[in-house]
C-alpha cells in the first residue's frame, strides 16, 4: 500500500509550530533588564533569523545528501561515528523534544487561567494524550491536525501584530529607545547570554529534515518548507517584539514572563484574556509538532541499536505509534519532576554542542553534491553559524558553570549507555 506523503505546506507548518511556542512570549522581559536600546533588543531576534536560515539552507543540503529521516542523527552518525548520533537522540529523547512538550502543556493551563480556571498538571496531560492520540493513526489524519493548529497559530500571530501595529500606544514614556547607545550594548556580556535566549526561540528550524521520507518531492519541497518556515517566524519575531515594546513601559516588563499580557492590557483592557487564550490554543500545533518530529527522530535511532529497538516498530501506515508513546510516557512524567527552568538551563548547554557538531558535518559534502548554493562559497554558511555558536558555547559555560558541568554530565551517562548497547549487540 502506497501510503501518504505531506507537501510543503505541512512541512512548513511544522517548522513554523516547532519554532513558535513560549519563548517570543517570555523572552523579553529578561533581555530588557540589561538591554534597554530598541535596535539592540531586534538586532538580537534578526541575528537569531539569519541563524536560523543559514542553518536551513545547510539542513537541506544534508537532507538532500543523506535521504534518510532522522536529521542530526544520520548525520553525525554517518559523518563522525554513530556515538555522536547516539548522543544527539539519547538528548533528544529526555530534553530535546519530550520536555518542550511538558513545559508547552503546563503554560496552556496556566494562560487559561486568565478565565478564573484553575488547570493544573492533570489538564496539561489531557491535552498531551489528546495530541498523541491524533498522531497515533494515519500520515493524513496527523497532517489535517497539524495544519489546522497552524493555521490558527499563524492567524494569532498576525492578528496581534496588526493590532500591535494599528494602535497609538496609550502609555508614556513606552519602552521604545532608538539612541545610539545600542553601539556599546552589543559588546556586553549580557547580549551574549540573551542570544542564546533568541535562539532557542528559534530552535525548530531544522524540524522538517527529521521526515524528509515522509515529504513528498523532497529536493524541492524542503528547502521550500524550511526558508519560508523560517522567513515568517523571523519576521512575526521581530515584529511582536516591536510590539511589546510599544504598548509597555520598560519598568513593567523588567524580569516578567506574561509580557504579551502587559503590553497588550494597555490596548484591549479587560479584554486582554483572549489574547491569553489564544497564546494557549496556539500552543497545541507546538506539542504537535515536537511529538511529530521527536517520533521519527527516536525511531532512525532504534533502527540501529537494541535498547532503542522496539521504537522502530510502524502500523500500516507507516506511522512509528510505539515511538510517539514513549514520547508521550516520558513528557508526562517531566510533568511532575519539578522545576523546568533548571533543566533547561543545563540542557541548553548541551543542545548548543549538539547542534554545532551537526551544522560542522556540511563541510563533509562535496561540491559536486550541492543541490542549492552549487559553490564553494557554501562553504561560508557554516563557518558563521559554528562562530557564532561557539561563542554561544562560551558564554553560557563562564555565565552557567554549574549547569553546564551538569550538561557535560548528560553526555558523559549518554557515552555509557552507548558502549552498554553496542555490548548487549555483540552478546546476542
Amino acid at each position: 500500500m502506497a501510503h501518504h506523503k505531506i507537501g510543503w505546506k505541512t512541512a512548513a507548518a511544522l517548522v513554523i509550530s516547532n519554532m513558535i511556542g513560549t519563548g517570543v512570549f517570555t523572552s523579553l522581559g529578561y533581555q530588557i533588564s540589561d538591554l534597554k536600546n530598541t535596535t539592540s533588543i531586534l538586532f538580537l531576534w534578526i541575528i537569531g533569523g539569519f541563524l536560523a536560515l543559514i542553518g536551513a539552507f545547510i539542513y537541506s543540503e544534508l537532507a538532500s545528501k543523506f535521504k534518510q529521516s532522522g536529521g542530526d542523527y544520520i548525520y553525525l552518525s554517518r559523518t563522525y561515528h554513530p556515538i555522536f548520533g547516539y548522543l544527539s537522540s539519547w538528548i533528544s529523547l529526555f530534553v530535546g523534544f519530550s520536555a518542550p512538550i511538558s513545559l508547552a502543556a503546563l503554560a496552556m493551563g496556566k494562560y487559561l487561567n486568565s478565565f478564573g480556571l484553575n488547570l493544573g498538571k492533570e489538564f496539561a496531560i489531557a491535552i498531551i494524550l489528546m495530541v498523541a492520540v491524533s498522531q497515533s493513526f494515519s500520515l493524513n489524519l496527523s497532517s489535517k491536525f497539524q495544519n489546522i493548529f497552524t493555521i490558527l497559530k499563524v492567524s494569532f500571530i498576525l492578528v496581534l501584530i496588526g493590532i500591535g501595529l494599528y494602535f497609538v500606544p496609550t502609555v508614556s514614556p513606552n519602552a521604545i529607545s532608538f539612541d545610539t547607545s545600542f553601539k556599546d550594548e552589543l559588546m556586553l556580556p549580557a547580549f551574549a547570554t540573551s542570544l542564546v535566549y533568541v535562539t532557542f526561540a528559534y530552535i525548530g528550524w531544522n524540524s522538517a529534515s527529521y521526515i524528509i521520507e515522509e515529504i513528498n518531492q523532497p529536493k524541492k519541497n524542503l528547502p521550500k518548507a524550511l526558508f519560508i518556515g523560517v522567513v515568517f517566524v523571523t519576521l512575526s519575531y521581530v515584529l511582536l517584539n516591536f510590539v511589546f515594546l510599544k504598548h509597555a513601559i520598560a519598568a513593567s516588563l523588567i524580569g516578567k514572563e506574561d509580557i504579551a499580557n502587559i503590553s497588550f492590557a494597555n490596548i484591549l483592557g479587560p479584554h486582554v484574556k483572549w489574547v491569553s487564550c489564544f497564546i494557549a490554543l496556539q500552543l497545541i500545533a507546538t506539542i504537535s509538532g515536537y511529538l511529530w518530529i521527536g517520533s521519527r527522530l527516536s525511531q532512525a535511532t532504534a533502527r540501529e541499536n537494541k535498547l532503542w529497538g522496539f521504537m522502530a516498530k510502524e502500523n500500516k501506515h507507516k506511522i512509528p505509534v510505539r515511538a510517539i508513546w514513549v514520547h508521550t510516557t516520558i513528557s508526562i512524567l517531566l510533568i511532575f519532576s519539578g522545576d523546568f527552568e533548571v533543566i533547561f538551563t543545563y540542557t541548553s548547554f548541551v543542545l548548543q554542542i549538539l547542534s554545532t557538531l551537526a551544522i560542522s558535518t556540511a563541510f563533509f559534502i562535496k561540491k559536486d553534491e550541492l543541490t542549492i548554493i552549487k559553490s564553494k562559497f557554501f562553504y561560508i554558511l557554516p563557518a558563521i553559524f559554528l562562530a557564532f555558536s561557539l561563542y554561544i558555547c562560551y558564554f553560557v559555560l563562564m555565565q552557567k558553570p554549574k549547569e553546564s558541568l551538569f550538561g557535560l554530565g548528560i553526555i558523559a551517562l549518554g557515552i555509557i549507555i552507548f558502549f552498554f548497547d553496542k555490548n548487549t549487540q555483540k552478546n546476542v
